[in-house]
């Protein structure tokens, strides 16, 4: 007896499609074949839809404990549920402590028990003040930890060369794996400094502080780094197609390192910052046109294994340049709700690729680089009963009202495309239904490696 069977969907694998009947049992799933529908306590007909996987947002930032007014976890993954993500990896900054120790790890715990409707795991902190937690971190399920290469908010370190250095010798003894913010400091320091009595800045002065150099420089040390120590390296939210070439060479000749980029990478470009503004102000920054398009390219060939959010949200008047100016305005997008529908627009229904794509950069792919892979991240026996139904002709517009985020806004608004997860199940609960009242509260769980 299954507790529950989806029947008559169409499954999406990391290689292929297949049809075939899920049956569910104490949360995973336990049978993929045709299986009879009274041989269950619930049974949900998936005619006509695709089964994805559950999604694995790899890079959020939700802000809870300390920045709540911005994000908290009640409100951050409801929209995940909504967009068929079914767990988030947490970034540590923007946290209050960040999570730099196994006390704010077990603050961090005690607070969102019981407030998540999604699964989630932890980025730890790479500080100057916390290597020696660094191990601690890691026995207690951290799945990577995060250094910044360029500037970062005031809750949060830039670190150097001879840091890094330790963190590198830290983590070497784990084989555990290190993220980068990859723009190097000094070159943006320099020029920021070329603006710094300048009267009325605009968004042109603002991407000239973040140039392509700035990108490329970092991406290159990390390079020069991993070849150096053999560190796994996972470098995030990438911006141009010559930063992602770098990389692909790189892996081409063996080095560990990974890369993610975001749909706000995909879908626009500088233009929309010029004359749209602060909804579109991120780092590293929209680049110019034929260079969105190319970077295309990358994720299509695997090089950008993974799509992720880089969820960064903040009050509306946070992006308010009359108040804060072009360069203290809050610069980050929030994404984490739409990334799957704005990927099924943009790469299987505009550009013609497989969904199986889709199952391999939202899921499969951050699984395995996180070390969540066996539990989560694909539709396989044995595995999390997380799935994810999705009508592929159901028509969407994104508005301020379809949004579950605390602050309602986002650079994606306005846009609308074919195709929407309409149930997300975790692991065999649903926790969202479309047009069923939104979220069902589900008590989510911390996912290590280990568990």
């Amino acid at each position: 007896m299954y507790d529950l069977i989806v029947s008559g969907g169409k499954i999406v694998l990391e290689e292929e499609v297949v049809c075939a009947d899920i049956g569910v049992k104490d949360g995973k799933i336990t049978a993929m074949r045709e299986l009879p529908s009274d041989c269950a306590a619930e049974v949900i007909d998936a005619q006509g839809k695709y089964i994805f996987p559950g999604l694995v947002d790899c890079h959020v930032h939700l802000n809870d404990p300390g920045f709540t007014w911005r994000e908290d976890f009640n409100a951050g993954t409801s929209a995940a549920a909504a967009g068929g993500v079914t767990t988030v990896i947490d970034m540590p900054l923007q946290n209050e402590p960040p999570l730099f120790n196994l006390n704010a790890f077990s603050k961090k715990i005690g607070v969102l028990s019981g407030r998540a409707a999604v699964d989630y795991a932890f980025w730890g902190a790479a500080l100057d003040y916390n290597i020696d937690d660094i191990k601690e971190l890691h026995k207690a399920g951290c799945v990577a930890y995060k250094i910044f290469l360029g500037p970062v908010s005031e809750d949060y370190q830039t670190l150097g060369e001879e840091t890094i250095a330790k963190v590198v010798e830290e983590v070497l003894k784990f084989d555990g794996l290190i993220g980068f913010h990859a723009e190097d400091y000094s070159i943006i320091k320099g020029e920021e400094s070329k603006f710094f009595n300048k009267n009325n800045c605009g968004w042109r002065d603002y991407l000239a502080t973040r140039p392509v150099s700035a990108e490329l420089t970092a991406v290159k040390n990390v390079i020069a780094l991993v070849r150096k120590t053999g560190v796994r390296a996972h470098i995030c939210h990438v911006s141009h197609p010559d930063a992602a070439e770098l990389i692909g060479s790189a892996q081409r000749c063996g080095l560990p390192i990974t890369a993610e980029t975001c749909m706000h990478y995909l879908i626009f470009n500088e233009t929309d910052l010029l004359t749209k503004g602060p909804l579109f102000k991120c780092a590293p920054p929209l680049r110019a046109a034929d260079e969105q398009k190319k970077l295309w390219d990358y994720v299509v060939n695997g090089v950008l294994s993974v799509i992720c959010s880089d969820h960064s949200p903040c009050m509306e008047d946070e992006k308010d340049v009359s108040r804060h100016g072009i360069f203290g305005a809050w610069g980050g997008i929030s994404g984490l709700q739409s990334t799957m529908q704005l990927f099924f627009e943009y790469a299987i229904n505009q550009r013609g690729c497989s969904p199986t794509l889709l199952a391999r950069a939202l899921s499969a792919n951050p699984a395995k680089i996180f070390g969540l892979y066996g539990q989560k991240g694909a539709v396989k026996v044995g595995y999390d009963a997380d799935l994810v139904i999705f009508d592929p002709n159901l028509l969407w517009r994104i508005t301020k009202d379809s949004l579950f985020y605390k602050n309602k806004i986002s650079a994606f608004t306005g846009l609308s495309g074919r195709g929407l997860p309409v149930r997300t199940i975790l692991r065999g609960k649903t926790i969202y239904l479309y047009g069923g009242g939104g979220t069902v509260f589900y008590d989510g769980r911390l996912v290590t490696p280990e568990s």
